[in-house]
């Protein structure tokens, strides 16, 4: 069996799009290669900046003969028929045998497919996977109609077995396949033949290439993480710049130096960002001062000066950075001082968030309001709340969040600290974006967590009220993962907090602002339309064409007008808000529910579960929701808990069957007296134990104590229905353990839905 060796020798390829190109490269072929018939055993991908290899091991020799059968038109068939078969066969009729079949006799082809050699399929698979390759972004160069991501120099197509190497003959766009390879484009830049994939790494290593991505990788760190240890100091782990920079190099040299010092004072987030973001540098920090005051960088080629040169070039343009950086930070500090952030809050009247929901300072004012709400509930003082939200968003408009937005709200600390601001006020800054994803740290801070909820539940219920929700896999405003940071945030911090009252006060303040941004817009197009409308005195001058446009403009403008009207109604005398929120509040609810089984599931929470709790009254307390499908999920893992559900299905089938004949609800409370078994009297007493302990549990939601009480009930519900004949022949006895059915269904429904409950 031949193993198969492809290399595609490009002009450097994105680090960014090296790993996927390499599955893709692996998928494609092998899927390709399985879909003709040949099998193999192993296959591995490997990316450079300049090569995309796939090396696929134990591969057919040909591909074995198969004979197919296709089913045909049946015997007799029109004329027509016949002859788009035989096509589509390439046989002819005296090739073709006639079966029986269900309705008579039918036309069978039997189609002999002979192997082919794997060196005629490798091509083939090879020649339609590169012009075809999914790359995001691809090129054209030359006279070729071939598009590759960057321009292809070679391609090196090889089946090696124990008898030798087979170059794969293939030609696209005149570059011919061989068996020849390139090294490192500095160092050893010489063409070079291999005979099967450890020839070829062998090679590449020796002529400065590392195939392998995460061997240079683990080169990269293993060395910064040396260099830095031998003068006391510790490199700032980051993986994503590590993949990164193992994709710009294929042959790993890394040099350690210094930050001027000018430049140490600087906040450790801005160091860090500007070196990673601009010139692919790790940090390195003095464990003694936390400080960040050196660098690594991986230079792509050895020096004989051991890159002196490098790092000098590389330390002008850092220090060119960083005084931007500097002055951006001195410059937002000097601002911050002075006018308490206010400027940058002003600022952001001119930014909008959406045309249809106003400005950044609209919606902070609405954020502001709504943090001030939800304080009490998670322990905050309203006060800080609001004025915590007031600023939170203000380095926004700052010069260093303009340079890297990814610091938002961190800035916004550093700013709210050097304005004098409450430490309190200056967390929430930081911590109101958060979480970002399920892994993320939620905050804790009773100021940060109210701040964060109002700013997720701000964004939920403003595109709630435009009708901007998602759809499908579409997302663009990210308001799934809004909704479960808002989940997070509240179940986190165990915090008791019923969302309806919340979305409606806030939704109603909402939707009347986007009317008056609405009501606003359309009062300027009017004005504008009015503006530029011909006067009477030149209607007269106007030509046919001119006159059709002037009707149509004021049609526009009586359409606006009546629009505008409309919208005039829901303001009212005071222009206080009159709107109306239909199946807005309902439907966002459900959302934060949906949102809610994703979040559950992954704690092994089961939908049905989940289901019969959200059944209940008071479901738009997610915290409390959250801790009534815990309860009831792990009693149901206990054989207790599992054999209760049953014996409650068994009672409420019962009872909604006679219930349901009868005409009547069996709502009384059942009386001992009637009882005529021990059995019966001692279901009685359990239920009044379990009661006892349930409705205190329940009133402090505690759900795990009584869903445990519950879970006792299963032995005496399960001895009652065995010695016990519900319908029984008197009718008092009867209706009393009916009733005593009602009593089981009314205790066990205190928890949840249990109906709901799937088995």
């Amino acid at each position: 069996m031949p193993d198969l060796l492809i290399e595609l020798f490009s002009e450097e390829i994105p680090a960014r799009m090296q790993g996927k190109a390499a599955d893709d490269l692996k998928k494609l072929v092998t899927n390709g290669l399985v879909e003709a018939g040949l099998t193999y055993a192993s296959a591995g991908a490997f990316s450079t900046p300049r090569r995309l290899t796939l090396s696929v091991d134990g591969l057919l020799a040909a591909s074995p003969a198969v004979k197919e059968e296709r089913k045909g038109p049946k015997v007799g068939a029109p004329e027509q028929a016949m002859a788009g078969f035989l096509r589509s066969t390439g046989l002819s009729e005296d090739q073709l045998e006639a079966r029986d079949d269900k309705k008579g006799q039918v036309w069978f082809a039997v189609i002999d497919k002979p192997g082919r050699p794997a060196a005629e399929i490798v091509a083939e698979v090879l020649e339609h996977t590169i012009r075809t390759f999914p790359w995001p972004k691809s090129m054209r160069w030359g006279a070729g109609t071939l598009r590759w991501v960057r321009p292809l120099h070679s391609i090196l197509c090889i089946l090696s077995d124990e008898t030798g190497a087979e170059v794969v003959d293939l030609d696209i766009d005149s570059i011919k396949s061989g068996d020849t390879t390139h090294g490192h484009r500095f160092m050893a830049p010489d063409a070079f033949s291999v005979t099967s994939f450890d020839d070829y790494a062998a090679k590449l290593k020796r002529a400065k290439v590392v195939l392998d991505a995460s061997e240079r990788a683990d080169h990269i760190w293993a060395d910064a993480t040396n260099q830095a240890f031998a003068q006391g100091m510790e490199v700032v782990e980051d993986r994503g710049l590590l993949a990164e920079v193992a994709g710009l190099v294929e042959w790993p040299v890394v040099l350690m130096g210094k930050i001027e010092e000018q430049f140490l004072d600087l906040p450790p987030e801005v160091l860090k960002t500007s070196m990673k973001e601009h010139q692919k540098f790790f940090s390195v920090k003095n464990p003694k001062s936390g400080r960040i005051e050196q660098y690594v960088t991986v230079a792509n080629i050895e020096t004989s000066d051991q890159g002196a040169t490098i790092l000098a070039g590389n330390g002008r343009v850092l220090s060119a950075r960083l005084a931007d950086g500097k002055f951006f930070w001195e410059n937002d500090l000097r601002i911050a001082k002075g006018g308490k952030m206010q400027p940058w809050i002003d600022a952001l009247e001119n930014v909008t968030f959406h045309n249809k929901l106003g400005s950044q300072k609209e919606r902070i004012e609405r954020i502001a309001a709504l943090a001030r709400e939800i304080a009490p509930a998670v322990g905050a003082d309203p006060d800080l709340a609001e004025q915590a939200a007031r600023v939170a968003k203000a380095d926004l408009s700052s010069e260093m969040v303009y340079e890297f937005p990814e610091l938002q709200g961190l800035m916004g600390r550093y700013y709210a600290d050097a304005a004098g601001l409450p430490a309190e006020v200056g967390a929430a800054c930081e911590e109101h974006y958060s979480p970002l994803g399920p892994s993320d740290d939620v905050p804790t801070a009773p100021v940060s967590v109210a701040v964060a909820l109002a700013d997720k539940i701000d964004l939920l219920t403003g595109f709630w009220v435009i009708d901007e929700k998602p759809t499908g896999s579409k997302d663009p405003f990210a308001l799934r993962r809004a909704a479960l940071g808002v989940i997070r945030l509240i179940t986190d911090n165990d915090a008791k907090l019923a969302l309806s009252a919340i979305l409606i006060a806030h939704a109603s303040k909402t939707k009347f602002d986007a009317l008056l941004i609405e009501h606003r817009s359309l009062s300027k197009i009017r004005i504008d339309l009015l503006e530029k409308l011909p006067g009477a005195e030149k209607i007269d001058k106007l030509s046919p064409a001119d006159s059709i446009n002037r009707e149509k403009q004021v049609a526009r403008i009586e359409a606006i007008s009546s629009k505008i009207s409309e919208m005039e109604s829901h303001f009212g005398e005071e222009g206080e808000p009159v709107v109306q929120l239909d199946d807005l509040i309902p439907d966002l609810i459900s959302f934060f529910h949906d949102r809610l089984k994703v979040f559950l599931k992954d704690k092994g929470v089961r939908h049905d579960i989940i289901d019969a709790c959200i059944a209940m009254e008071g479901s738009d307390d997610l915290n409390l929701l959250v801790k009534r499908a815990e309860a009831l999920s792990d009693a149901l893992k206990t054989d207790d808990g599992e054999n209760l559900i049953q014996g409650f299905k068994r009672a409420n089938n019962i009872l909604s069957k006679e219930e349901e004949k009868d005409g009547v609800s069996y709502e009384l409370d059942p009386d001992i007296k009637f009882a005529e078994n021990d059995e019966e009297k001692a279901l009685f007493k359990a239920l009044d134990t379990a009661e006892a302990v349930i409705k205190p549990a329940m009133e402090q939601g505690d759900f795990a104590t009584a869903m445990a009480a519950m879970a006792k009930l299963r032995g005496p519900i399960d001895a009652f229905f065995e010695a016990t004949q519900v319908n029984s022949d008197n009718p008092i006895v009867r209706r009393n353990r009916l009733c005593l059915l009602h009593r089981i269904r009314t205790i066990c429904s205190g928890v949840a839905d249990l109906t709901k409950v799937e088995g």
